[in-house]
């Protein structure tokens, strides 16, 4: 074991572009990293720069080190497809080859709707692809006023549930979820994720979205890298979503998170303790509420405040700890649409100790940070993707 603590920490939906495949998913010229800094006319990062994140293309106010403090690699992903499961679960060694459903110009099926309905005992409103902000000023009073579920979709493979916490209590929600998720399990409509959206507000203009959020995904179809850690006795800690990313398949600890603030206040938190294993964040902000509502003006403020709070978290790194910052897609707030984006990601590497860290060549899928994790931790792993800790000095 080379390294005793590993954190790794996704920052969601944050691509880098020229993904080779990206003329498969109508995607070419989406750049999430590219064109934020564009809008804000340069980012002020100076953690990441100095850890070598604009060696990985051409960021404004972001800039090429020649001794920067990590490793720096750009990840193009293997997988088919480009929406949050599939991504983290590349990363951990899984290559999915064929994408998940979705629903996204038809929205779900009669028969799909109407079981779902009989077997919760509500009607269902939507039923189409649409922003899950939007959504709620065209059906919020509706609902407050009839008690029927809001649902919808995207170009994600999802089935989303909102329902107002004061008109819909959050365990019949929860409820709802579970039962779409046994329809859904019909390969005729197996989604990726059923998704609670719980939310608040008086009327059109105030609905919010609450921190409620509960995913339900599909159990990963084979053994991951965090099964190995578990297996072998290691931490494994989940904070944000990743513990319904893979329906806590290998995971013996899990942090709910509230924002990206409180993910990295958590994420501070484990560091000041002594554990061997793996740290995994998904900083879910970056997607959620800037990618998907297309504001690069806050999803910009928002990685300058990830920038001063990974300083705060680097105090804590010990010399025997691994930190690795990635992305899981693209979601590039500039581009049509306001869905996920087919992009390259990046990988950070950093330990304090590196004698001479550089920038790495591409590879061709995420499974090299799950290969990594298991080469170190000496654990099995038959997944996608080589270990590049031979490569870290």
């Amino acid at each position: 074991m080379k390294y005793k603590r590993i954190f790794l920490i996704v920052m969601d939906s944050l691509g880098i572009g020229n993904a080779l495949d990206a003329k498969d998913y109508d995607d070419v010229g989406a750049n999430t990293l590219k064109h934020i800094c564009e809008r804000n006319n340069g980012l002020n990062v100076p953690y990441l720069e100095g850890l070598g994140l604009g060696s990985l293309g051409q960021f404004k106010g972001i800039y090429p080190l020649h001794n920067q403090l990590g490793y720096s690699l750009k990840l193009n992903e293997a997988s088919n497809g480009k929406d949050t499961i599939t991504g983290h679960w590349e990363m951990m060694g899984l290559k999915i080859t064929k994408p998940f459903v979705t629903f996204t110009d038809t929205g779900f099926p009669k028969e799909f709707i109407e079981e779902f309905e009989k077997r919760t005992g509500r009607k269902c409103v939507g039923n189409i692809a649409a922003s899950g902000t939007e959504i709620l000023d065209v059906y919020g009073e509706h609902q407050m006023k009839t008690g029927d579920w809001i649902v919808y979709t995207s170009s994600d493979s999802v089935f989303q549930i909102a329902a107002h916490e004061d008109i819909i209590p959050l365990n019949e929600l929860y409820d709802a979820c579970q039962i779409a998720r046994e329809i859904a399990m019909d390969d005729r409509y197996k989604v990726g994720r059923i998704i609670a959206r719980p939310y608040i507000g008086k009327g059109k203009g105030t609905f919010k979205r609450t921190s409620n959020r509960h995913d339900y995904a599909l159990k990963p179809f084979s053994k991951t890298v965090l099964n190995s850690l578990n297996d072998a006795q290691y931490h494994v800690i989940a904070l944000g979503k990743i513990s319904d990313i893979f329906v806590n398949e290998g995971i013996n600890e899990s942090i709910r998170t509230i924002n990206n603030d409180d993910g990295m206040d958590k994420l501070i938190m484990e560091a000041k303790k002594s554990f061997c294993g793996l740290v995994f964040l998904n900083l879910v902000d970056f997607d959620a509420v800037y990618g998907h509502r297309r504001n690069p003006i806050g999803y910009g403020q928002a990685i300058e405040k990830f920038d001063q709070q990974l300083f705060e978290f680097m105090k804590y790194i010990n010399s025997d700890d691994l930190v690795m910052i990635t992305a899981d897609h693209g979601n590039d707030p500039t581009y049509k649409g306001t869905d996920h984006t087919r992009e390259q990601v990046p990988l950070i590497i950093y330990n304090k100790e590196f004698k001479n860290p550089c920038q790495l060549p591409t590879m061709d899928t995420f499974g090299i940070i799950g290969a990594t994790i298991a080469d170190n931790f000496n654990v099995s792993y038959n997944g996608i993707g080589k270990s590049i800790l031979n490569m870290l000095d």
